[in-house]
């Protein structure tokens, strides 16, 4: 009652600027609690998202790396060849340690016989010891295998310490070896699992020291089998499984947001989101469980700030608004009404929804204006933070493509460069050592052409360069590799052909060139040499040598030939 008295004691335009006042800051806190509510849900969301990017692409990368070790392990166990001459001859080891060089993360590469006894391993590791109880040698008799992370038992005192100081654990990949229809053996590999680590580590963003994006892995039981380094000890001394509340996105799920704020046992809360490891094999199918978090108070703190924003906004619309009250003396209990209306519709975002001009006075339209420039502010602040996020996400896939695209071609012809050309001839000479199939190479080079470039110009030696490349392009099949390796120097794989069958194909490839007429340069001549795969042993390094080789002797003859490997 009192209250109501001291109010009564005041002016009817103070009055009205005391209730008019107190009602609009109240709409504009709303309206800034509203909206900024809607920014703060569409900010945690695009934080959620991200979160699950990364756990989605750290599952696809380990899945891709187990199907490669034990595909590694496949082809090196179907080399009957080398096995036919014995499980301990010297090309088996010599295999064994080249393939331990190109991966130094395969920490043991053995052979044991069908009896279990190893026969051959890298660096001589176990040489003579009996793994016949060991469940990759067991598993590795029937078929391709890779075993669940493991301690280091047998090669735990062999081995140099890891570089943490922590005991050694494994990744198991095996495979049969068998000569004909009979298995002499199996073919054994330990990779290291701080090749995990590495890969993890390698994926995380190069702002998860700042926002503190951490990844996990938890194996098919939910026990955690890789945490960062920091946290390692702690969480495994406190049990820490698979946390509870969240959902294991298998990628059949239809892109819905999988994220969730979880506790874990280190007691804060995080923001986590966990994918299945979708395996790319059978073999690999290891049930791995890849998790994510950050802290809540770093994936929220922009949406915080957001929050804090909209209603600094709104107050400070709120303060004008009450200001142009003191002035409202007609109709202004009716405007009040109108515009409550409308804040509620807006703030409960019924499409359409607006601040309506009112015009009953110059101060009510001056209140009625500020608080629809309010509202457009902040949807324009969300529309233009939406638009932000669109623009990122399709720049960063625009650059993603365009350094694939630049690593792997050359941007004057468009065929592979040296790099495309080593991954196609790495693949390639695995399925002809598989297959046992003729693989042969033409070095093609053209005939004086730093001439044409000294005569002529760079850009007649470029076209000359397109014009070669669209002749291999056209006169090569579907199958073949075509890559130029630099300068004027180009490059064809061919599959599934012989020395006198390159040769023939190169000699056409020299006839067609000469029989062109370039409008600036006129005639080009190019020379050839061809050279073929001689061996399960032969390298490609090898292989690009002897072409080479042979090029050069047809430079040697007078250009414009062809010449094979002697």
């Amino acid at each position: 009652m009192a209250l109501l008295a001291r109010f009564s004691d005041h002016s009817l335009r103070m009055q009205i600027a005391l209730v008019f006042g107190t009602l609009v800051i109240v709409l504009a806190v709303l309206l800034s609690l509203g909206f900024g509510e809607l920014l703060k849900h569409h900010i945690r969301r695009d934080a959620g998202l991200s979160l699950q990017t990364v756990a989605d692409n750290a599952s696809k990368l380990l899945a891709n790396g187990l199907m490669q070790r034990s595909l590694e392990a496949e082809v090196l166990a179907s080399a009957a060849t080398i096995w036919s001459a014995g499980l301990d001859s010297p090309e088996a080891q010599h295999m064994l340690a080249r393939s331990q060089a190109m991966e130094p993360s395969n920490l043991w590469i053995g052979v044991a016989d069908a009896q279990g006894v190893v026969r051959n391993a890298t660096g001589g590791l176990l040489q003579g010891h009996s793994v016949a109880q060991r469940p990759w040698f067991q598993r590795g008799l029937q078929e391709v295998h890779v075993g669940d992370v493991h301690p280091a038992q047998l090669l735990e005192s062999l081995l140099p310490p890891t570089a943490s100081g922590e005991p050694h654990r494994f990744v198991d990949f095996a495979a049969p070896i068998r000569i004909g229809p009979t298995t002499v053996g199996v073919l054994g590999i330990h990779g290291s699992w701080e090749w995990t680590r590495e890969v993890l580590e390698g994926l995380a963003p190069s702002t998860s020291a700042e926002n503190a994006v951490e990844l996990f892995i938890f194996d098919r039981q939910g026990q955690l089998i890789l945490a960062p380094r920091r946290h390692s000890t702690t969480l495994q001394a406190a049990g820490q499984r698979l946390p509870e509340g969240i959902h294991v996105n298998n990628n059949r799920d239809g892109g819905r947001l999988q994220t969730a704020v979880v506790p874990w046992l280190d007691g804060k809360h995080y923001l986590t989101a966990a994918t299945q490891l979708q395996a790319r094999n059978a073999a690999s199918d290891l049930g791995w469980r890849i998790v994510a978090r950050q802290p809540v108070e770093l994936a929220f703190a922009e949406a915080d700030g957001t929050v804090r924003l909209a209603l600094a906004i709104g107050l400070a619309a709120a303060l004008m608004a009450s200001g142009l009250a003191w002035m409202a003396a007609r109709r202004l209990s009716e405007d009040l009404y109108a515009l409550a209306d409308a804040a509620s519709a807006v703030e409960a975002g019924r499409p359409g929804s607006n601040i309506p001009a009112m015009d009953s006075n110059r101060e009510v339209h001056q209140l009625s204006q500020a608080l629809g420039q309010m509202t457009h502010r902040l949807l324009a602040a969300r529309e233009a933070m939406e638009e932000k996020v669109r623009l990122r996400t399709l720049e960063l896939e625009a650059a993603n493509r365009a350094l694939d695209l630049q690593a792997r071609t050359d941007a004057l012809t468009g065929l592979l460069n040296r790099r495309g050309f080593e991954s196609q001839m790495a693949f390639a000479l695995a399925l002809a050592r598989r297959s046992t199939r003729p693989l042969s190479v033409i070095a093609v080079d053209v005939d004086h052409f730093k001439r044409v470039n000294d005569t002529y110009g760079h850009e007649a030696g470029d076209e000359v360069l397109r014009r070669l490349a669209r002749t291999l392009e056209t006169r090569l099949r579907g199958s073949d590799v075509i890559a130029r390796l630099g300068g004027e120097e180009f490059v064809a794989l061919l599959p599934d052909t012989d020395l006198e069958g390159a040769r023939a194909i190169a000699q056409t490839l020299v006839t067609a060139m000469a029989q062109q007429q370039d409008p600036v340069v006129g005639t080009i001549t190019v020379s050839a040499g061809v050279a073929s795969m001689r061996g399960a042993d032969d390298s490609g390094a090898a292989i690009l040598r002897r072409s080479d080789m042979a090029l050069y002797e047809a430079k040697g003859q007078g250009r414009n030939r062809v010449c094979v490997e002697a």
